[in-house]
């Protein structure tokens, strides 16, 4: 898929999101207190991305996650708005997903802090196509 093909599939706000390094608005997430269970699989390409197992409420008001698929996601020093942060992309296209923080109140210590926007749910009760 083109970048071409990729912006014509996403509304405006997912592209800003998912392709130019956005972040939607706190609390406002769509995904924010979902509770199925299920596989958070990335908006542009599909990649299984998070399992519902690994969401919690962090307070924050995004979706969050203690640890991600094995090999799913990649890690990206970001040094913008004057912070040093870790930034999550996914590993098959390259979207921008959110950030991880070693704060998780869980064994894993992790809090990946995700954009709605950018995830789709997948419930484990849909028969796969």
């Amino acid at each position: 898929m083109d970048e071409q093909e990729i912006k014509n599939k996403l509304t405006a706000d997912e592209y800003r999101v998912l392709r130019e390094k956005g972040t939607e608005a706190p609390f406002s997430g769509a995904l924010l207190n979902e509770k199925r269970d299920g596989m958070y699989r990335c908006k542009v390409c599909e990649n299984p991305l998070f399992s519902s197992e690994a969401k919690f409420d962090s307070g924050t008001g995004w979706p969050s996650f203690d640890q991600a698929l094995p090999d799913a996601i990649r890690e990206i020093s970001d040094e913008s708005h004057g912070m040093r942060r870790t930034e999550i992309a996914c590993a098959k296209c390259g979207s921008h997903l959110g950030h991880v923080f070693e704060d998780g109140p869980t064994d894993t210590g992790k809090r990946y802090c995700m954009n709605s926007v950018c995830l789709d749910l997948k419930p484990t009760d849909e028969r796969s196509t």
